[in-house]
């Protein structure tokens, strides 16, 4: 449980941050890219990723040895350039500690650069930089015009609900498992967090890489800082990717995302396998592989075997990204 107290004033002080964060957009696709479940909808892009980024990007993997990242990588800038300065602009003391901390919880031998960090060297510095303008310039910079735009949508979203509703409404409402009470706001989270506004201030952040739960920056002197994931469920890819612009074809291919569509009325493996114009062991095959994601379920009725669509399923046809709202069968008519 993740709960932030604060006074009324503090309230006041709660903000939507007004652009998306470069790093912190790079910070959630390396974690994503890292994450070894969701492999349906991931699996392709996490090895495409992996492919494209070169070798200047591997002190990224060297600095976060596991899941726990040092905290000054936690940067909010709205200026690629400006947050790579801040980040370099961090303490040195800080710096020391976070790199300490993140090395004793999963002990193994650091390379030498990390020790010429740990002790301040320019060399090692601008490694880093190198390295988190490298990876963001390949993975996230493709996309940044699609980040831009649905940053926007959810910052619209989020101001209507606060101006119609209120700000709690809104807290609320923001990421699943949420609520407002007389002593702040809690979420559920596999974490137990107890954090003290205290004057400095809310910054909610959405992000478009991240489909788990919210992430905090709690930095002295700073804002705390709330990322929750605000994106589509698949992974963002360029329009010019090769699926039409459309992230979902991108992810399952075109003939498992026209499954989904003709399932949303029942059909037979032989009936799909008459629309998609393939043969029924392709359509098991593909049944087979939306099923395990539990995007459809299957059911024997006599001699026919009967597939349909589930809500997640119906979610992931709706949440496509593009702004176009329900995808609908064209064709469908049965």
């Amino acid at each position: 449980m993740i709960r932030i107290h604060g006074t009324a004033a503090d309230v006041a002080q709660v903000r939507f941050a007004p652009r998306p964060a470069p790093l912190q957009e790079l910070n959630v696709a390396l974690s994503m890219m890292c994450r070894g479940d969701g492999e349906l909808l991931f699996g392709r892009w996490r090895r495409r990723a992996l492919r494209s980024l070169p070798a200047s990007a591997g002190p990224l993997g060297e600095l976060v040895p596991a899941a726990t990242a040092p905290s000054f990588l936690d940067v909010f800038s709205d200026s690629l350039d400006e947050g790579l300065e801040t980040v370099r602009a961090t303490p040195r003391e800080l710096v020391r500690s976070e790199l300490e901390r993140v090395y004793a919880a999963h002990p193994r031998r650091a390379p030498g650069w990390l020790h010429e960090l740990h002790r301040g060297g320019a060399g090692a510095w601008h490694l880093l930089r190198r390295a988190q303008h490298t990876a963001f310039e390949t993975l996230v910079r493709p996309v940044w015009p699609q980040v831009q735009d649905l940053h926007r949508a959810e910052f619209s979203r989020h101001a209507l609900t606060v101006a119609e509703h209120g700000v709690g409404t809104a807290l609320t409402a923001l990421v699943a498992g949420a609520r407002w009470c007389g002593s702040g706001w809690e979420i559920d989270a596999s974490v137990e967090r107890d954090i003290t506004l205290a004057g400095r201030g809310l910054v909610l952040l959405p992000t478009f890489h991240w489909t788990g739960g919210p992430l905090l920056s709690d930095l002295p002197g700073s804002p705390v800082t709330l990322t929750y994931p605000a994106g589509p469920g698949v992974p963002l890819v360029p329009s010019a990717d090769g699926a039409d612009g459309d992230p979902l074809v991108a992810v399952l291919g075109r003939t498992r995302v026209e499954m989904l569509l003709l399932l949303a009325q029942e059909h037979t493996t032989s009936g799909l396998a008459r629309r998609l114009r393939v043969s029924n062991a392709t359509v098991s095959a593909h049944a087979a592989a939306l099923r395990g994601a539990g995007l459809i379920t299957t059911v024997r009725a006599g001699r026919a075997v009967l597939h349909q669509r589930t809500a997640l399923g119906a979610l992931l046809t709706r949440r496509d990204g593009s702004g176009n709202g329900t995808r609908e069968d064209p064709n469908d008519t049965a």
